[in-house]
């Protein structure tokens, strides 16, 4: 039983918003800062210890390292060269050295974590990665007319993982600053490598699910103005990404092109029939090749070619099936040419359901009567692999839900017939409206409060 009392929770909801209001800029601040070193998959390491410092500073337990990811479960890990590059890298722009050995080999990712009591165990989640794209230099974009895009090249955030870590933080701030302490353990998991969903599959598996009553997860959303908010997104579809290396034999292509093995032709045939799959009868199915990359030379038959490609489908059913069907096409068309072939796992998540009745909470504690305007998302299409989370705390009864934030950067709301102006994500020009970042911390913080004194 909690100590405080349904009163004392609704004098800490002015306590919240008095402590959000109070926070604005250092929000706007540490999103602008993130963004700054945005770090793609497995290399956040300034992004880590810039988190992990500030989670440690506000008197959390802070996890890093293997403590934080097992490393079997890991997908689609940089080789361990690039990983040493950009640990230095971070080094040289502040990273705490003390967390390097830690770090070292692609171990990014903080988890916060306070205790007073057994019940209730919440975690929030929230990504931290960046992608692999170069940001725009153009004046029209704000990052670069305000002097905090990304420096480094070919890394940039462009989905608004940076606003989702500096919500993160603000939750800490606000939490540990309350009068009170609250009941149970509050979990705050900084995930890395959500792009190419590559990284909660391996939090699970070092057990940070394990025990959680309520897991919660967010995302900004671009089209979306401020103040309208999805309680529980949903119907995010199943997806699996892996690489296909095709192994041939070289040879003259004019001279003795019957010795030659054609991996280059091996991997066309492959891309041109996972293209030709076709859809199930049973829902949503997606096959894409994003990559091919073959051959050294006008006159020599190529030994060896590379596809990056994925499937999809709008039940882990589906995309199983998709799967399935995809790997025999690419078995055949490595034996057409005599090739032979090594898959490799890139990412995978599966598809998963906000529980109604946490999404239904979250918008009776979020603030008052029409202070925002919630909407209902039936599917949202793409995928996210916060379900790995959402699927472990479901599968033992707990409940989950995923909060959309809107903070498009033109104020574009949802309902609008004219969306010109919206900034895509993943995007070189994506951008945000930052006043969401209040938005976010005060919902989530009141959920928080919700959940640990009822």
């Amino acid at each position: 039983m909690a100590t405080s009392s349904r009163r004392d929770a609704t004098d800490l909801d002015r306590v919240i918003d008095e402590s959000v209001r109070s926070m604005d800029a250092d929000l706007v601040r540490d999103r602008r800062e993130i963004h700054r070193h945005a770090e793609s998959a497995w290399t956040e390491f300034w992004t880590t210890s810039f988190v992990a410092r500030r989670l440690a500073e506000l008197g959390y337990e802070t996890q890093v390292g293997h403590r934080v990811c097992v490393d079997d479960a890991r997908m689609g890990v940089p080789a361990s060269d690039t990983l040493e590059g950009h640990l230095r890298r971070a080094e040289s722009q502040g990273a705490d050295p003390r967390l390097h050995d830690a770090m070292r080999g692609g171990f990014t990712g903080s988890i916060g974590v306070r205790s007073r009591g057994r019940s209730p165990v919440i975690a929030l989640r929230f990504d931290i990665d960046a992608l692999d794209l170069v940001e725009s230099s153009d004046v029209s974009h704000r990052p670069a007319r305000e002097g905090f895009a990304s420096v480094n090249r070919g890394a940039a955030h462009a989905c608004g993982h940076d606003g989702h870590a500096a919500i993160g933080l603000g939750v800490a701030r606000v939490i540990a600053q309350l009068p009170v302490a609250l009941e149970g353990t509050l979990r705050l998991i900084f995930q890395p490598a959500e792009e190419g969903v590559r990284g909660a599959r391996s939090i699970v598996a070092a057990g940070h699910l394990a025990d959680v009553d309520y897991v919660i997860g967010c995302h900004l959303l671009t089209g979306w103005a401020v103040g309208e908010l999805a309680s529980g997104l949903g119907g995010y579809a199943a997806t699996r990404k892996f690489d296909v290396h095709f192994v041939g034999e070289a040879a003259h292509a004019g001279g003795q092109p019957e010795g030659g093995k054609n991996a280059l032709l091996a991997a066309a045939t492959a891309a041109l029939h996972l293209h030709a799959l076709p859809r199930h009868h049973g829902g949503f199915t997606r096959v894409h090749v994003g990559r091919m990359e073959a051959g050294t030379g006008r006159n020599v038959i190529p030994d060896r070619a590379l596809l990056v490609a994925e499937v999809r489908g709008g039940t882990s059913a589906l995309c199983h099936s998709m799967y399935e069907r995809a790997m025999r096409v690419i078995e055949g068309a490595a034996a057409m040419y005599d090739c032979e072939v090594e898959i490799l796992p890139m990412g995978q998540a599966d598809t998963a359901q906000s529980d109604p009745t946490l999404a239904q909470r979250l918008e009776r504690v979020s603030g008052r009567p029409g202070e925002f305007a919630f909407h209902h998302v039936e599917a949202v299409g793409g995928s996210e692999d916060f379900t790995e989370m959402m699927r472990a705390v479901q599968s033992r009864g707990g409940l989950a839900t995923s909060l959309g934030i809107g903070a498009d950067a033109h104020g574009t709301r949802r309902d609008a017939v004219d969306r010109s102006r919206v900034l895509a994500a993943h995007s070189a020009t994506f951008d945000f409206d930052e006043r969401a970042l209040g938005v976010a911390v005060r919902v989530l913080s009141r959920l928080i409060v919700d959940l640990a004194t009822e």
